[in-house]
């Protein structure tokens, strides 16, 4: 997604979340010192990996047994934790991981080293996160904002996991998604986690995704 496009509506999530942009920009900036000496997958990279026909994988509490019902086909994209079941479930890689560390990472520096493209998304509330967490990362990593882009920080749209992977199979040309392991209303339980926050989030990751009330991405 073009920046000018998405800006519009970074700014509503920003003013209905109470986000400062300003901390935004600083973990895109940490992020970037963190990466840049990485073997990095830029967006040409990234458009080899991503095909005509692409799964994105959320993290409802279903993703399991629908992927028991149906495999994933085509490029594989996990949202954060909805890697653990595709690992520990399938036995499955994906291809790419979009996340802002927040789920298993363990699991997700294991996909990392066997091949998974990680997404990693910088935002004002995972600043220890990510100096925790990215250092240790070995294989490609493609680093991302939502704020504006710079450098080597890539901007492709979206606000959660979930919808950033959807829209980040959009921007590279992707004709045939399926969603699995999507729940818009009930999200999975997290330590920690504010549920009704949650699920604010989780109605936006739904209006972006099918465009509801907006411009379509």
């Amino acid at each position: 997604m073009d920046f000018a496009k998405w800006e519009p509506l970074y700014q509503q999530i920003v003013a209905e979340f109470g986000f400062s942009r300003e901390g935004d920009e600083a973990a895109a900036r940490l992020l970037w010192s963190l990466v840049r000496a990485k073997e990095l997958c830029p967006p040409a990279c990234l458009r080899r990996r991503i095909g005509a026909e692409v799964t994105v994988c959320g993290d409802a509490p279903s993703l399991e047994d629908e992927l028991r019902r149906q495999p994933p086909s085509g490029t594989v994209i996990a949202a954060d934790g909805a890697t653990s079941v595709l690992l520990h479930a399938l036995g499955n890689v994906p291809d790419i991981i979009v996340t802002d560390l927040d789920g298993d990472v363990a699991d997700q520096l294991s996909a990392n080293a066997q091949g998974a493209v990680v997404v990693v998304h910088a935002h004002g509330d995972n600043v220890d996160a990510l100096r925790r967490y990215v250092p240790r990362f070995q294989g490609l990593i493609a680093p991302t904002t939502q704020a504006a882009p710079f450098d080597g920080i890539q901007n492709y749209g979206g606000f959660t996991d979930g919808d950033r992977a959807v829209m980040l199979a959009r921007h590279f040309g992707a004709t045939d998604i399926r969603l699995t392991g999507f729940d818009f209303e009930v999200p999975r339980p997290k330590e920690g986690r504010d549920a009704e926050l949650k699920r604010r989030k989780l109605a936006w990751a739904k209006r972006l995704i099918y465009g509801e009330n907006l411009e379509s991405p």
